[in-house]
């Protein structure tokens, strides 16, 4: 790479890409050289192919393909994040990486999208127990139990994926930088603009378009990531249905929440973080007890606004 330059904000390099089923913008400060950029575009696609499961071939497509049948062998990298996601489905906090069937179902937000009926819902909740995944470290293999099952790592690999970036730009010697995945925000080293280093990061307004804020916070580096109900809904009969079906019921998250957005050190973190606070609907006692978890955005149905450890 081109010498960094000492005042970063003169000069940048800025990426723009299609993957992961969103829009990405890569943004480096104080260089002009898109090398990197280039590099962190071949990265995401490497890893997509594997983890996709919105082509017929993967890793991941490999391992549903086999569900019911045999252990099937991935790469170090799916198999750590396929343990973590299943680690964390275990924990029954509401995210659940075996959901897929029952997601399908809903199809909310899709062509087809309906209401199914309650014995349609039990049929597939009996193929989303992550404890019917079999793990084996040291063949590193999958084995999902039951035919039918599938693994969807969707709500988490963005976050994963977004970490290996910021691996790399560290590996090259980038010193601040903007990751976004389609929202998904990962900030790396200081802000360039501000003398104290903070970032300004807008909370999405869930009754405006995309972009529009109801609030702003100032942070240092770290990931942003937003669970919301806006987007993808159903209304049946006068009665709204968004898309973040809840694992224990098989039908949407009862909740007054609107969105969260969780800010944490790793874009991962905040993936996994984000669903456990939209579930929780609240902020959490003690959440702040892990020195990499920041702080979160809760804004309700009434657009009431709620800090949580934040100054605002």
């Amino acid at each position: 790479m081109k010498e960094i330059v000492k005042d970063l904000a003169l000069e940048q390099a800025v990426g723009h890409h299609h993957a992961l089923g969103t829009s990405i913008t890569l943004q480096i400060f104080g260089t002009q050289d898109d090398s990197l950029i280039q590099k962190s575009f071949k990265l995401i696609d490497h890893y997509e192919d594997l983890l996709t499961v919105n082509r017929d071939e993967s890793e991941v497509m490999d391992v549903n393909h086999a569900a019911g049948k045999n252990p099937v062998q991935v790469s170090s990298g799916t198999y750590s994040l396929i343990k973590l996601a299943v680690e964390e489905s275990r924990k029954n906090y509401g995210f659940n990486a075996l959901i897929g069937p029952v997601v399908k179902l809903w199809h909310i937000g899709f062509k087809g999208a309906h209401v199914p009926t309650d014995d349609q819902i039990k049929e597939k909740m009996k193929l989303i127990d992550p404890n019917d995944v079999v793990l084996d470290d040291d063949n590193q293999t999958v084995y999902l139990t039951k035919p039918g099952m599938e693994l969807d790592l969707g709500g988490i690999a963005k976050g994963w994926i977004a970490d290996r970036i910021r691996d790399l730009w560290l590996a090259y010697g980038a010193l601040a930088g903007i990751i976004n995945l389609g929202g998904n925000i990962l900030l790396v080293g200081d802000s360039p603009k501000r003398i104290s280093g903070k970032w300004a990061i807008g909370v999405q307004d869930p009754k405006e378009p995309r972009g529009d804020n109801i609030t702003t916070v100032m942070v240092s580096q770290c990931s942003a990531v937003t669970s919301g109900t806006y987007e993808r809904y159903l209304v049946v009969d006068g009665k709204k249905y968004h898309h973040i079906i809840d694992p224990r019921t098989g039908y949407p998250v009862q909740t007054d929440i609107a969105g969260v957005t969780t800010f944490t050190k790793t874009s991962v973190e905040a993936e996994l973080e984000c669903k456990r606070l939209f579930f929780a609907g609240k902020p959490i006692e003690g959440w702040h007890d892990n020195p990499d978890r920041i702080g979160a955005v809760f804004v309700y149905n009434d657009e009431r606004v709620v800090y949580d450890n934040f100054d605002e």
